[in-house]
């Protein structure tokens, strides 16, 4: 399949399926339209007829979902009989096979069942900025898929954005100030400010950490007191493998020490020093992000934003490098999962 640099033919030529409804042998099973009438984000795919198998119809269906997936960079499953864990592991595996375990991690989750997990465990009434799935790595999944098994009572919606948008927004004294010197994230565990470094690695055994960091390029410092220091390079922005399109694919605006509430912020900064705190971003020949820069880059993701309320029962898949997601504080009981798979990069990205 050929395309320019930019994506563009290919995406007139997706363009052109968008919004159709398909037709499966003996009769029509699903419709698909924008969710939005203003926008291609996310594409809804809804069934017409009762009992429709969303899993057994994936599995026949990879083409057109791939296309889809990549002509609107998320699609929205609504009105099937999706709801357990073990359902949506099977769901994903049916489209990309394996799922990923999620390793060298960054937020507070919990295993559900199989590969599946929570979303980030991190309080209701807090907002997680929007960000491509493990973007502060060099190796990350191509497709992340979210179920809704319970709505928040009120909020909890998950924004997505479109990646180039976001990236077509930033300045380019900025972008060009990324793509040159890349983002160096900073990380300390232990004293119990952050993650402890046995829930990132997902391992108490200092040898298999030292092993994991030198494959994916990541500088270590053991210190005192079972703590631990991490240093790595990586990409501010990104090609997508298919689209050919640059995408911004960095999480510097979520690490760095000004996304805390000022209070916190204070507060912290009272307690230990810059290089102590539990993580930070730089640029990666180590000098500082201007915060001003940091502003324009989470006004690009905001003027980018998509939301819809969550309905029970809901799948929403995303190319991970084509969308980024957040979530938004909410009321009541939350439960959301999520499952991975595709993995992208490596220490060479």
């Amino acid at each position: 399949m050929s395309e320019s640099t930019t994506g563009k033919p290919m995406m007139k030529k997706l363009g052109e399926v968008r919004g159709r409804r398909v037709s499966v042998a003996p009769g029509e099973l699903i419709e698909s339209a924008p969710l939005r009438p203003d926008g291609p984000l996310p594409l809804r795919v809804s069934p017409v007829v009762a009992g429709v198998d969303l899993i057994q119809w994936c599995g026949s269906h990879r083409e057109w979902i791939c296309r889809e997936l990549l002509a609107n960079g998320g699609i929205l499953f609504r009105g099937f009989a999706i709801g357990s864990p073990a359902e949506l592991e099977r769901l994903v595996a049916a489209l990309s096979g394996s799922l990923l375990e999620y390793s060298y991690r960054s937020t507070p989750r919990s295993d559900v069942e199989g590969r599946i997990y929570t979303s980030t465990e991190y309080p209701a009434d807090q907002s997680i900025p929007m960000h491509n799935e493990m973007s502060y790595s060099r190796s990350w999944p191509m497709k992340i898929w979210f179920l809704c098994a319970q709505p928040a009572a009120s909020g909890g919606e998950t924004p997505i954005a479109d990646s180039r948008g976001v990236y077509a927004r930033i300045d380019p004294e900025t972008r060009e100030a990324f793509a040159r010197k890349g983002v160096m994230y900073v990380r300390n565990y232990g004293g119990g400010l952050d993650l402890p470094w046995q829930d990132v690695f997902q391992t108490g055994d200092r040898d298999e950490v030292e092993r994991y960091c030198a494959t994916a390029g990541i500088e270590l410092e053991w210190r005192g007191g079972d703590r631990l220091r991490t240093r790595q390079i990586c990409q501010a922005m990104a090609v997508h493998p298919v689209m050919g399109a640059p995408v911004w694919f960095n999480q510097a605006h979520l690490f760095h020490v000004s996304s805390l509430a000022p209070g916190v912020r204070e507060l912290l900064l009272s307690s230990v020093s810059e290089e102590e705190l539990p993580r930070n971003a730089y640029f990666g020949d180590g000098s500082p992000i201007p915060a001003t820069m940091l502003d324009r880059i989470r006004a690009a993701y905001s003027a980018e934003s998509v939301a819809f309320p969550w309905q029970a029962g809901d799948v929403l898949l995303l190319d991970n490098m084509l969308t980024a997601h957040g979530r938004r504080p909410f009321s009541g009981p939350r439960k959301v999962l999520v499952g991975m798979a595709e993995p992208v990069g490596g220490p060479d990205v």
